[in-house]
């Protein structure tokens, strides 16, 4: 045993239950390779998560691609890795030093660290032999080089050789010459591994099968795929990280799944604009002539699209808006994930206005409220936004396959047909006839002579007759009013699990805090501490967040934003005492962690001086 790993080679075997870490740089292929992991792992039945720590420039800048496999399902961000693959030089010392006792670090061969640790087991590698030896044509060379790192730990690991093998065809979609020569590069390290070092850690992977009937899909991907089964016939966008690829996903899957079957002709229309403000623009008319019609942004993009939601909910165009939210303000961090856009999403734009806004907890979450939002902003004749983040939204996370009933049909809500006019039916605009602050509407072309109406952002009366009157403008004020109580019975009903025991705390959370919010309740129960959880859904609050929330002497509001943008909503739509909303907030850019979420709220119970209900009856 080589005495910098003395004591590594007789540790127990730790196995399906460690995390990696690849250090690499941006732009040099090394997604291609980890790709190639996670889905070779997952393929192994064995529970698995990737997260991706990118830059925001094109190429240069260090990245890190963290994968958690877990026996036990668990999917978030976990603090601290036990294997590092060091193929960055410029970071390789900061990383070997953030690595645990005991931990594995495999590095090319011509990689000195100035300060070298005897508790890490070290695994070098004769890289770029590797790859001269591979035949690649150089040009090549620096992106294939990554599949060293592939065959190094599929061979220290027992990783599924098969498996890795079947992920490059995936990815290359059976092309035979990259197949071929990734695939070569993998084994050919594999096999220099094996004849050159003893394995001398505790770490491995066995089969499971803890990921049948599971798929791993990015949240942008479900997404498009839920915008295109929820009828969309229209996207008009402009390019900005990280939504771009929700964009680029339906632009991909939408003549499969909108074209004409008989001719192949598009039944669809997808423009990339010039601005975020003409992308928005085009919606609403789209959206305005019948069609469903969303664009996908982030921040900045909401930010300037202000005027045009507003307009959208003044004059009650029913559009979707997907925002993959990312680190503000300004450009912020725009390759970290936060959830930052509540408030300005909640009541865009200027006046009293209020949207429906939907939290998707993963990819079929996606999928199934992305569907849903078209059906969400028929019925209520409103703009609808679907919030993602970076983190659903360019992460590959495991989830339940997407189930769609053939049979289901659009909910286009209040729209009055050319029979109903002929018949006599008075139709106002702007008029609330059932109750529900809901006006009917029809599309353009209905009739020759009947229905006509003057869109527009200024007031009107329920006739859509323009009107300066103060008593039309407050009519149609209360009553777009009432119309988003109506929305709080149609938008997704809240999650709540309740703690195994009975408790005076509750936590609430939404969105991508969903897997670290698990992991930390059952941390917390192993502590003692027992909390009741409820996963907001969606916008307008539900009757039962507030309810959950009179039932709890305390409550914890747990999100990625610096201001408390969900507990601002708690407190302003709830009328809540503030005391009573505790704060968890974390804002790095990373994704959250269970052990941030339990440790934070047993620091605030600490502090508050409030006592578990079990050891509140012991004592």
């Amino acid at each position: 045993v080589p005495p910098q790993d003395a004591g590594q080679h007789d540790r127990p075997a730790i196995v399906n239950d460690f995390s990696i870490v690849v250090a690499t740089v941006n732009g040099s292929g090394s997604q291609t390779a980890n790709n190639t992991l996670i889905r070779a792992i997952f393929k192994m039945g064995i529970p698995v998560s990737g997260k991706n720590l990118f830059p925001s420039n094109i190429q240069g800048l260090p990245t890190w691609y963290t994968i958690r496999v877990s026996k036990d399902g668990y999917t978030a961000r976990r603090e601290g890795t036990e294997i590092l693959v060091a193929f960055n030089p410029k970071t390789a010392e900061e990383d070997l030093a953030a690595l645990p006792p005991g931990g594995v670090c495999i590095h090319p061969d011509d990689m000195k660290f100035a300060q070298p640790r005897a508790d890490v087991a070290f695994y070098p590698l004769p890289v770029k032999e590797l790859v001269k030896a591979s035949g690649v044509e150089p040009k090549l060379r620096d992106y294939i080089a990554n599949m060293a790192y592939v065959g190094a730990l599929a061979e220290l690991l027992g990783i599924d050789f098969g498996q890795i093998r079947a992920a490059i065809s995936r990815h290359f979609k059976g092309k035979p010459k990259p197949v071929e020569s990734n695939y070569a590069l993998v084994t050919a390290a594999a096999e220099w591994v094996r004849a050159n070092h003893t394995k001398r850690d505790p770490f491995g992977v066995a089969p499971l099968d803890k990921t049948d009937g599971m798929i791993l899909i990015d949240g942008n991907t479900a997404g498009a795929l839920g915008a295109l089964v929820g009828g969309v016939t229209v996207l008009a966008w402009y390019p900005i990280t990280p939504s771009t690829s929700l964009a680029d996903a339906l632009t991909e899957y939408a003549p499969l799944l909108r074209g004409d079957e008989e001719s192949g002709a598009a039944t669809y229309a997808i423009v990339q604009a010039e601005d975020e403000l003409a992308s928005i623009g085009m919606v609403i008319g789209a959206a305005w002539n019948g069609a469903r019609a969303f664009t996908a942004t982030s921040g900045p993009g909401i930010s300037l699209m202000q005027e045009f939601f507003g307009l959208a909910y003044f004059a009650e165009v029913p559009v979707v808006v997907f925002n993959v939210q990312r680190g503000g303000p300004s450009t912020g961090m725009p390759t970290r994930t936060q959830q930052s856009d509540l408030i300005s999403c909640a009541y865009a734009s200027h006046g009293d206005t209020k949207h429906v806004l939907l939290f998707p907890e993963d990819p079929y979450e996606c999928f199934t409220l992305g569907a849903q939002a078209f059906d969400l902003a028929d019925r209520l004749q409103t703009p609808v936004f679907v919030l993602l983040d970076l983190d659903i939204g360019m992460n590959d996370r495991l989830c339940h396959p997407f189930d769609w009933d053939d049979s289901r049909r659009y909910d286009r809500g209040k729209v009055m047909t050319a029979g109903m006019l002929d018949a006599g039916k008075n139709f106002g605009r702007y008029l609330d006839v059932d109750g529900d602050g809901i006006p009917w509407r029809t599309i353009p072309g209905t009739h020759p002579t009947k229905g006509a109406f003057f869109s527009r952002g200024t007031t009107r009366n329920a006739y859509a007759k323009y009107s300066e009157a103060g008593t039309d403008y407050i009519y149609n004020m209360e009553r777009l009013r009432h119309k988003l109580e109506t929305a709080k019975k149609l938008v997704p009903a809240p999650v709540i699990k309740p703690a195994s025991q009975a408790t005076r705390f509750g936590a609430i959370y939404y969105g991508s805090t969903s897997p670290a919010m698990a992991e930390a309740s059952a941390l917390l129960e192993a502590k003692g501490v027992h909390v009741d959880t409820l996963r907001v859904r969606g916008f307008p609050f539900a009757d039962e967040v507030i309810d959950f929330i009179d039932q709890h002497e305390v409550v914890f509001v747990v999100e990625q934003n610096e201001s408390g943008q969900l507990r601002m909503l708690l407190l302003t739509e709830g009328e809540i005492d503030p005391k009573k909303l505790i704060r968890v907030l974390h804002y790095d850019g990373t994704p959250i962690t269970a052990r941030f979420i339990s440790g934070r709220i047993a620091d605030a119970l600490s502090e508050h001086k409030v006592t578990p209900l079990r050891k509140q009856v012991a004592s």
